[in-house]
């Protein structure tokens, strides 16, 4: 435990200094790519079996592609320009998926003129698209499971009843295209280690069925879900491999089939810390104990995941160690949503100051990415990786 420890604490001291050093700009957010490789190399080592595809949304910094690439990581992609990055940095074409069920059909096309031939769908429409542009191309179905236990859910917006998965990949074989297997996604940051066991058992009766009509797939496609460290207790990684390849061993036996897996938040998230200034502090009565504290950095410009206050970082500030008071966290810009924490208690140090920079911390997944462009004239964060 103390070697973890220490280990940890170099890290920080590593952001540290690179901070001091370099004195960026606020709001920033600096990664250490280090803990990225640390990350990838637990999966490998827990996963043995399983195929691992970054996603690229998660944090599609340059370096981070080119740190996963000489790793041997493939890649999960949701955009042509997702795929363009991954292709630009010397990625083969045949190690890059395209996960997205909702693509253009001339996205599609592009995707496979480049050599791409895994994708994903979830509706007889996409099936249609991928069929007309994307001749002979391995497809799997993504089905709807419970993401119960997720802190950031992914609802219903991806994903087909299973039972309509079974259909439409029978049409895929008939369509010309090669019914690889079935995907799914319990949530992003799912702390439900038992989600998997219902997801891996519905996966497994599809492979049944569809192995009637000489249909053999051959892969399952378990998502992400793995966690990254905010607020909250979240078990190792290691709980949470074991907890899968369980749920695979028991659904499917002896005869395993191939397992790809898609982690983003668990691959950068512990790796980033944003450093933000404090704007302002106020109190909205005279008298009133709960103070506002403002930072250069909100939903806006990078730290879109507290919507619904759904994703709670854990802060550090310059002044920790006093006495605390309950604070209200908010964002620069002039738009009323744009409050990280109101419900969710944060007690910050009262001797905190405007002008104090502030450490955002596990925060190198899904922020520099869903930074908007320019809105009310904010910059769209900046990243380090270091």
């Amino acid at each position: 435990m103390k070697k973890k420890t220490d280990k940890k604490a170099d890290r920080l001291r590593r952001i540290d200094r690179f901070l001091a050093e370099r004195q960026p700009e606020t709001p920033c957010l600096v990664v250490d790519l280090e803990v990225v490789a640390d990350a990838y190399q637990a999966l490998r080592t827990y996963l043995p079996l399983a195929r691992v595809f970054y996603a690229v949304k998660a944090n599609p910094a340059s370096e981070i592609v080119d740190l996963l690439h000489g790793l041997g990581s493939s890649f999960d992609v949701a955009s042509r320009g997702e795929i363009e990055l991954c292709l630009g940095r010397g990625v083969a074409a045949e190690r890059i998926s395209f996960g997205n069920t909702i693509k253009k059909e001339t996205d599609i096309a592009y995707a496979h003129q480049r050599g791409v031939r895994l994708f994903a769908f979830d509706s007889a429409a996409e099936l249609e698209k991928l069929a007309r542009a994307a001749p002979g191309a391995r497809v799997f179905c993504r089905i709807l499971v419970d993401g119960e236990g997720a802190e950031w859910p992914l609802s219903r917006k991806f994903g087909c009843a299973p039972e309509m998965a079974v259909e439409l990949l029978r049409r895929a074989k008939a369509q010309g295209l090669d019914p690889y297997g079935v995907s799914f996604h319990v949530g992003s940051q799912q702390t439900n280690l038992e989600q998997w066991d219902g997801a891996v058992g519905r996966a497994a009766r599809m492979f049944s069925l569809l192995a009637q009509t000489d249909i053999n797939l051959r892969m399952v496609n378990i998502g992400g879900g793995f966690p990254a460290h905010y607020r909250g207790d979240v078990p190792g990684v290691e709980r949470y491999a074991a907890a899968v390849m369980a749920a695979i061993t028991r659904h499917f036996g002896n005869d395993l089939p191939e397992i790809i897996i898609e982690p983003g938040r668990s691959m950068v998230g512990d790796a980033g810390i944003i450093q933000s200034e404090v704007v302002l502090i106020s109190q909205k009565a005279f008298g009133d104990e709960k103070r506002w504290v403002y930072l250069d950095v909100g939903k806006f410009n990078g730290l879109a995941e507290t919507m619904d206050e759904s994703i709670k970082y854990r802060i550090k500030t310059p002044a920790d160690g006093g006495p605390t008071g309950p604070t209200v966290i908010a964002g620069p810009t002039c738009d009323s949503a744009d409050i990280l924490y109101e419900r969710t208690e944060y007690r910050l140090p009262m001797a905190l100051k405007v002008g104090d920079k502030v450490q955002i911390l596990s925060t190198g997944a899904y922020t520099s990415s869903y930074a908007s462009v320019g809105f009310n004239g904010f910059s769209p964060i900046k990243t380090y990786c270091i």
